[in-house]
């Protein structure tokens, strides 16, 4: 089979971690039979230093023409605040999500077998496993609602944020979660904050509307507060978890920090038509740029998940998640895992990956 590939490099680490995973992909290609031709976007800060802004014009046209977006990482102290918002690598990703219609944003949160002394959390709770889905959506809510900024007569400036969501917006990404649920443990939990906001409200009722078209999923509504508590007492409860946009940006990096680096976890945002684009949660990580420092395996699984589902081979996606269990249970680790001996780099964490494909 044949299939392009767009490739989002970015910033800071994000090279290093794409050019990690492309060498993974092509052994892929070379052990299944498959070809893959690569196109080369520019897109956040370094294309603000390229073009001064940091979503050229045709950054969506090129990614539409591909079968999949991989994407390293963007942003940085250099692109901060004070700059203007398309300077900013920031608006760069909530434009392609918007322009690519990438309402759903998947985030597998397991804790892999050999890290889980890696786990913040008491051993007796690591060891009942986490194996979390994350479900978060992607282009409504407060990050996308109109904004505000005036001045008061007696309070200097105010700003208003404006949430919204309709019904269409909740249930395609609610259904999405329903689906994924189908496929593995058959529990949905929807988050919500429905005892004080209205749009939690049309969210909850839109949800238990969603839940009886699936009797066979298991069903409940959680409030955030008390699901950001449940998810350092009992993770292992959650199977997959769905929630509106800025809910599920906290809380989906509270899931990912508790299996230990959040270099270890991958992420899909997909929409009803291709391509999905998929990407490490973490940053880009200026400190360590350029010293073969990063961990790639986020971005190697991020690469399964593409395999899984852009590609809909699951066969190729088990070939690379085994193959990073099995580094990792051989002990070799970046520094920012906890392992015995001197920790490896980039590329040699990389070409383990592939040795073992």
């Amino acid at each position: 089979m044949e299939f392009k590939i767009a490739l989002i490099r970015g910033d800071g680490i994000g090279p290093e971690v794409v050019n990690g995973a492309v060498t993974v992909i092509d052994k892929v290609a070379e052990k299944f039979g498959h070809k893959i031709t690569y196109v080369d976007v520019d897109m956040g800060g370094n294309a603000t230093d390229k073009y001064g802004v940091s979503y050229p014009a045709g950054t969506a046209e090129k990614c539409k023409a591909c079968d999949a977006v991989l994407l390293g990482a963007v942003g940085g102290p250099k692109w901060g605040p004070d700059k203007p918002a398309e300077q900013r690598p920031e608006t760069a990703l909530l434009a392609i999500r918007k322009d690519l219609g990438l309402f759903a944003n998947l985030r597998h949160a397991t804790l892999r077998p050999a890290l889980i002394d890696a786990c913040p959390l008491k051993d007796e709770i690591a060891q009942k496993g986490i194996d979390i889905m994350m479900v978060r959506e992607l282009i409504g809510g407060v990050y996308f609602g109109k904004r505000d900024r005036y001045e008061t007569a007696d309070c200097g400036v105010e700003c208003t944020d404006l949430m919204a969501y309709s019904e269409m917006e909740i249930e395609r990404v609610g259904r999405q979660a329903f689906e994924l649920a189908m496929k593995r443990r058959k529990k949905v939990t929807s988050v919500d904050k429905a005892n004080v906001l209205e749009t939690s409200r049309l969210w909850r009722s839109v949800m238990h509307r969603l839940a009886q078209e699936y009797p066979e999923v298991e069903y409940e509504d959680y409030l955030v507060d008390n699901t950001a508590m449940q998810l350092v007492r009992d993770p292992s409860q959650f199977d997959v978890v769905v929630t509106e946009n800025m809910f599920g940006d906290i809380l989906s990096d509270e899931a990912s920090m508790i299996t230990g680096s959040l270099g270890m976890l991958p992420s899909a945002s997909i929409g009803a038509q291709a391509p999905g684009l998929y990407e490490p949660i973490h940053g880009s990580a200026p400190d360590i740029a350029g010293q073969d420092k990063a961990n790639p395996i986020a971005t190697i699984l991020s690469v399964a998940m593409m395999f899984k589902y852009s590609f809909n081979l699951p066969e190729e996606a088990s070939a690379i998640e085994q193959a990073v269990d099995a580094v990792l249970a051989e002990g070799w680790h970046t520094p920012d895992i906890a392992g015995q001996g001197e920790p490896v780099g980039t590329k040699r964490m990389s070409a383990l990956i592939c040795e073992h494909i």
